[in-house]
């Protein structure tokens, strides 16, 4: 393994506060390896990180307001549930679970699709 790959799969926690991300592969890559990301809620961040507690397939925390104060309350709220064994285990979980790969994709575009055509055919 190279030496991100042990960073990641060597950490609880994936702390990524972005003002701005277009995209964001670092927390699909944590999740891979069971690395909770904790992040600010824009862009790629806020599609793949679900809040955990408020979602039964939450893989991960975050934050909306870009300030010092809501990154804190984020990692309050990460560090209550590692320090719950049953509900840790439960989030490492789910963030393993997630599947972003290009068939996966695929499959949901297909879907969407198939849902706007028969909106379409319906209307």
């Amino acid at each position: 393994l190279d030496l991100a790959q042990k960073i990641y799969a060597g950490a609880d926690f994936f702390l990524m506060p972005s003002r701005y991300e277009p995209c964001g592969l670092g927390q699909m890559f944590a999740m891979r390896y069971g690395t909770v990301p904790v992040v600010r809620y824009t862009g790629g961040l806020a599609d793949t990180v679900k809040e955990y507690g408020l979602s039964d397939h939450g893989n991960g925390f975050g934050f909306v307001d870009y300030n010092g104060e809501s990154l804190l309350e984020a990692l309050k709220k990460a560090l209550g549930v590692f320090n719950h064994d049953v509900f840790w285990r439960e989030v490492v979980s789910n963030a393993m679970k997630e599947d972003f790969s290009w068939e996966a994709s695929a499959k949901n575009y297909l879907s969407l699709y198939k849902q706007t055509l028969e909106v379409k055919r319906n209307a």
